[in-house]
């Protein structure tokens, strides 16, 4: 069988695979409204999906201390699982995408701003937890766009950056694949658009999950 170009797949997962801005924007409206602060417009919110939480607070908020920054991420995650059963959707061929690679051969990876019990229970939800073969998150490692986080999947599989490639929707994304050395894929239907995602110069740029097969 022929060598993949990439052998290694690293995918974003809110906004990449699941559809879940809205679920994530509602949350985070709830959990600063708690704090009786000014809730900070929902484009603002977007914006800053898939930072880790405490960096996404603080970006949204850079008045707040440490100590209120982190009350803020405490409601925000009994909003965010109390209200897990707003099941989010995953985008249209997400899951044939992910099970034709791995039945190709490919190493497949998350690398998610999300929390562990988040993603876990994702995958879980989903039915997609067993076709990965590692993933990390923002409360193991370092926040996007950081590269630690693909430098730790990298090494984890013995793999070079020149091997793999990173799947996202946002410029966190494409900004630790480029910290990571890695080529990077932008995805056009989630978080940031088009115009914000070509600033970060991303190897690659598609407008549906039914291209990617052809460029790996």
């Amino acid at each position: 069988m022929k060598k993949p170009r990439y052998p290694l797949i690293v995918f974003d997962w809110d906004g990449t695979l699941i559809d879940s801005q809205a679920h994530i924007i509602d949350s985070m409206r709830a959990a600063i409204g708690d704090e009786r602060l000014e809730v900070p417009p929902d484009e603002a919110i977007r914006h800053i999906i898939g930072l880790s939480l405490p960096v996404a607070i603080g970006r949204l908020l850079p008045d707040m201390d440490d100590k209120r920054v982190q009350r803020i991420a405490d409601r925000y995650r009994e909003h965010f699982f109390r209200d897990s059963h707003r099941m989010a959707e995953l985008f249209p061929g997400a899951a044939e995408t992910v099970r034709d690679l791995h039945s190709r051969g490919h190493y497949l990876a998350v690398a998610t701003g999300k929390g562990r019990r988040g993603l876990d229970m994702a995958l879980e939800k989903t039915g997609l937890g067993d076709f990965f073969h590692i993933t990390r998150c923002a409360d193991e490692t370092r926040s996007k766009p950081h590269p630690l986080m693909l430098e730790e999947i990298l090494t984890d599989l013995d793999l070079s950056p020149e091997e793999a490639l990173m799947v996202g929707d946002t410029q966190y994304d494409l900004e630790m694949a480029r910290n990571a050395r890695m080529d990077s894929l932008a995805v056009t239907w989630g978080m940031h658009d088009r115009e914000l995602l070509q600033k970060s110069d991303p190897t690659y740029i598609i407008d549906a999950l039914s291209e990617l097969p052809a460029i790996v």
